[in-house]
């Protein structure tokens, strides 16, 4: 076994990427303070490691986020890294959420902002990080597509937005992939979302792959997290016993239950391209080296057998957040 990163392209339409991908949402606050040194350290050790995908929102940290990966890419080549850009989510100054707005001016307004923070002349891969519900996706895909047409934009993508959504975006222009949450513990999008993708040869960005620290994680929430249902009082302890069993088996395979994690996305299909958040550079260590797992069907089955779907309790989100969600509707 190997820990060269595998290729993938994101669906029909999209770039060729390298997988895992490394979500930057960590670098700038998402998960607790955070030092901007090691994160462009961090930046830097997965574009090191032969990484090329670069998932960030241009929300993340208000802006910060943009201007950190812009720090870490200096001296590099533009070609040699595809970044994703997630836009739209609104926020106070406080960081406090305030709706999405993916109105087509703003579309176009949002992209010039992310554009400057990344000192590129092009973005890779655009999305909405959610549907707006007071704007029909065919408008804010449009504007994509314009900006396409122009240069600005190569690629345009789709986040956590339900199979019907998918369908009519997919009808105005190529869409490369669907941003979406998937791990053992969360697994809904395998009956109608996972299909219309590979229906209409659209591509698969899976976050939350170690389900935010419960899969291979300490299992304790942190002060963010400890409003999500699966890290309150029962749920919790359920949850955590639930994938303790994996210890074994990621034992015998010489590796963590995070890498475990990492491998059991990516054996899903060619489509799939986990997205693992790295605060360090030793997390990217270990997050590339789980490219050298190769589950059998045996394996599979185990894991099935393990934590069959369904079995997490408590929703991934608290409610209001959850009602954001086109893909849960």
């Amino acid at each position: 076994m190997t820990s060269t990163l595998r290729t993938a392209r994101l669906g029909d339409s999209g770039p060729t990427v390298t997988s895992p991908a490394l979500g930057c949402l960590g670098l700038s606050g998402g998960y607790g303070p955070t030092d901007d040194e090691e994160g462009v350290r961090t930046v830097r050790a997965y574009l090191d490691a032969g990484g090329t995908l670069l998932d960030t929102g241009d929300f993340y940290g208000s802006g910060h986020n943009e201007w950190l990966i812009r720090r870490a890419l200096s001296g590099r080549a533009r070609e040699d890294v595809v970044l994703s850009v997630k836009f739209g989510a609104l926020r106070g100054p406080d960081g406090t959420p305030g709706g999405n707005d993916a109105r087509p001016r703003s579309v176009h307004n949002f992209l010039s902002y992310s554009l400057q923070r990344l000192g590129v002349d092009h973005l890779d891969v655009y999305r909405p990080a959610r549907l707006d519900p007071a704007v029909p996706i065919e408008d804010t895909v449009g504007a994509i597509a314009e900006m396409v047409e122009k240069g600005y934009v190569r690629h345009i993508g789709l986040s956590e937005v339900g199979a019907d959504t998918i369908r009519r975006a997919a009808a105005v222009a190529p869409i490369c992939d669907v941003q979406i949450e998937y791990s053992m513990l969360s697994r809904d999008v395998e009956d109608e979302i996972v299909p219309v993708c590979r229906e209409l040869g659209v591509g698969i960005t899976a976050y939350g792959v170690l389900s935010s620290g419960l899969i291979g994680g300490s299992g304790t929430p942190g002060a963010k997290r400890a409003a999500f249902p699966r890290f309150q009082g029962a749920n919790l302890e359920h949850n955590a016993a639930l994938v303790a069993p994996l210890r074994e088996l990621a034992a015998e395979k010489n590796a963590t239950v995070a890498q475990l994690a990492i491998a059991w996305v990516a054996a899903q299909g060619d489509d799939m391209v986990p997205v693992i958040g790295a605060r360090r550079p030793e997390q990217v260590a270990t997050m590339t080296d789980a490219t050298r797992l190769s589950l059998t069907g045996d394996d599979l089955a185990r894991i099935e057998a393990l934590v069959p779907r369904g079995a997490a309790r408590g929703a991934r989100y608290p409610a209001p957040l959850m009602a954001e969600l086109d893909s849960e509707r």
